[in-house]
């Protein structure tokens, strides 16, 4: 793609990666994928699936890492993502108990900062990837920006996530603007349907193209990027505008087709973008 690289966030295909990572990696990179984001390392060390991203042509942008309990625990998860060769590290997820607008909060942010530190020293930056529940409000604004506003921006830059930012109620493309020169990564996402009941949002036909059932109901569904309800080349313009460096693709689950058969259709779509 023009102005900006293209990656897949490989937990989207985590099964055929389960039985056959490199397979997949190499398959990524005839799609069109420039780098991946790791989740996991599918029983393999770090120096295995180096090796593996080198021979692929593939390079690790990121990983997904959660917060590891103890210093020992983050210090060896950094070391892992210096040995993959990332330059991000993001915080994928927060269980219940240390999310915005409950007192664990407090902590989360403390062990953010520490974790940061950790990964300075790797040479990493550290990143938060959101979902929908970082919306709660908190002393007046989202949880989200009360996180950003906690810290300054060499301390925790932002992955966001579009998906989970519409699904919120937010503009993903104001979002982004929002957080320009502090977020390198977007995280693409396309889905339809609505937060908690049907949607009004057309029926996809199994390849993905509208079917002109403007009438039906859908449930909420995981799309590859382009195929939903999200207006991805205004999402683009956005990241290359407020100096994203990668767009990453995810789809936590794909319906109707293999995970490797919407990644092609991801990236053909993301690509194709002027």
């Amino acid at each position: 793609m023009k102005n900006g690289k293209l990656g897949y966030q490989v937990y989207s295909a985590r099964d055929e990666a389960e039985k056959d990572l490199f397979g997949v990696l190499t398959q990524l990179k005839a799609m069109g994928y420039d780098g991946v984001e790791m989740a996991g390392l599918y029983g393999h060390s770090a120096k295995d699936v180096r090796k593996m991203l080198d021979d692929a042509g593939l390079r690790a942008i990121s990983a997904h890492i959660a917060m590891a309990g103890t210093e020992y625990g983050m210090l060896r998860d950094a070391a892992d993502a210096a040995e993959l060769g990332c330059e991000y590290v993001a915080v994928p997820f927060l269980t219940p108990e240390m999310r915005p607008g409950v007192p664990g909060f407090a902590k989360t942010l403390k062990d953010i900062q520490a974790y940061s530190r950790i990964l300075k020293q790797a040479g990493i930056q550290l990143l938060y990837h959101n979902h929908d529940f970082e919306f709660v409000e908190v002393c007046g604004m989202p949880g989200l920006d009360f996180m950003y506003a906690a810290m300054d921006e060499e301390t925790l830059k932002t992955e966001l996530d579009v998906c989970w930012v519409k699904y919120a109620g937010y503009d993903p493309c104001e979002y982004i603007r929002k957080y320009a020169g502090r977020c390198p990564i977007v995280h693409l996402k396309d889905y339809v349907g609505e937060k908690g009941e049907d949607s009004p949002y057309a029926l996809l036909s199994a390849d993905g193209k509208d079917d002109k059932s403007n009438g039906k109901k859908v449930r909420f569904e995981f799309k590859p990027v382009g195929y939903g309800c999200q207006d991805i080349p205004a999402i683009v313009r956005a990241g290359r505008e407020s100096g994203a460096k990668w767009f990453i693709v995810e789809q936590d689950l794909s319906v109707g087709r293999t995970p490797l058969e919407a990644a092609r259709m991801s990236a053909e779509f993301v690509n194709g973008i002027e």
